[in-house]
């Protein structure tokens, strides 16, 4: 499948794995439109900052908007679903918002999909609908199991795209990225938490650091939902974006500070520990299903993916508040 002048629609398409994917399909030549969360700064999110604004139609709104939804959808053939509420500790605070935006808001996106006939709906998942490995690598057939508000309606918003695929014969894949990471995250994930605390020197505050993650740098996770997005026989699959190497999260503050020029000094910060049984100890794909229905593969070390983000995060320190915890 070629993409120029493919209309594609791409919804969260101002966050951070949105903009990167927005730039992308704009390299190849699709015509992209970007449905933004409605600010009253008229911010189109990242892709405020991007070289491809230009290129791209934006439509400010809400995913729980079901005629918003169904307008911005007019005319795509192919739509990337990765608007969402994911912040995992705001979801102990804020849970029907996780389900109103997640999981009614999935629906209004396969609704209108059905109704205006795309031939494709890329819809995202995440990892932490497994919660804990039981087995490792994970593979699809792994249990899903809700350790947080966020897992489950994600977990909804799963169930619901899967209903539509069985039921409706609307062509739909699932991809389900593990921890993606780079350029443009906010603080209210581990990585940027760490490198933003190890730049400035100050003691890095964490939660639990003996889970383990495995970390997809965000150019790799991108090419998987491109790749979904045109691959023949993906439709009705959920297949894992994952590199299949973890890393605890002590180990992974060790490197960062070592790739900063510090020293790892970590203190435990009470408001940063799941509660007990909400911790998902442990992550790590099983990524061959991608390898044989997408011809995807992880290109990017942790590593190089860390010095791409801790190089990034320097120019743009003013960005970020390291002394905050960000839910």
């Amino acid at each position: 499948m070629t993409w120029r002048s493919t209309p594609v629609l791409v919804t969260g398409g101002g966050g951070f794995i949105g903009s990167h994917l927005v730039e992308r399909l704009v390299q190849e030549g699709a015509e992209v439109r970007a449905l933004v969360h409605y600010r009253s700064t008229g911010s189109a999110g990242w892709l405020d900052r991007s070289p491809s604004l230009k290129d791209v139609e934006i439509v400010r709104g809400d995913l729980r908007d079901r005629d918003l939804v169904n307008g911005a959808m007019r005319g795509r053939h192919v739509v990337f679903h990765l608007g969402a509420l994911i912040a995992i500790p705001y979801s102990y605070d804020a849970p029907a918002s996780y389900v109103d935006t997640n999981v009614l808001g999935t629906l209004h996106v396969l609704q209108a999909a059905r109704e205006c006939g795309v031939t494709r709906v890329v819809h995202t998942s995440t990892s932490e609908v497994y919660g804990t490995a039981q087995r490792v690598p994970i593979d699809e057939q792994h249990p899903l199991q809700a350790q947080s508000p966020y897992s489950a309606s994600k977990i909804g918003a799963d169930k619901i795209a899967e209903a539509f695929h069985l039921s409706f014969d609307l062509p739909v894949v699932t991809v389900r990225p593990f921890n993606t990471y780079g350029p443009r995250q906010s603080a209210r994930a581990v990585i940027p938490t760490l490198i933003t605390q190890a730049l400035t020197d100050q003691p890095i505050r964490l939660g639990n650091v003996t889970p383990t993650r495995d970390f997809v740098f965000v150019a790799d996770t991108v090419d998987g939902f491109v790749r979904a997005g045109a691959a023949r026989d993906a439709v009705g699959h959920t297949i894992n974006l994952g590199t299949g190497r973890e890393i605890s999260i002590a180990d992974l503050a060790t490197t960062i500070a070592r790739l900063c020029g510090t020293t790892a000094h970590i203190e435990r910060d009470e408001r940063r520990v799941r509660p007990g049984a909400s911790e998902v100890e442990r992550l790590c794909a099983d990524n061959r299903k991608a390898a044989s229905v997408l011809g995807w593969a992880p290109l990017v070390t942790l590593e190089q993916g860390l010095q791409q983000t801790i190089a990034w995060l320097r120019d743009h320190q003013s960005l970020y508040r390291p002394a905050d915890y960000a839910v």
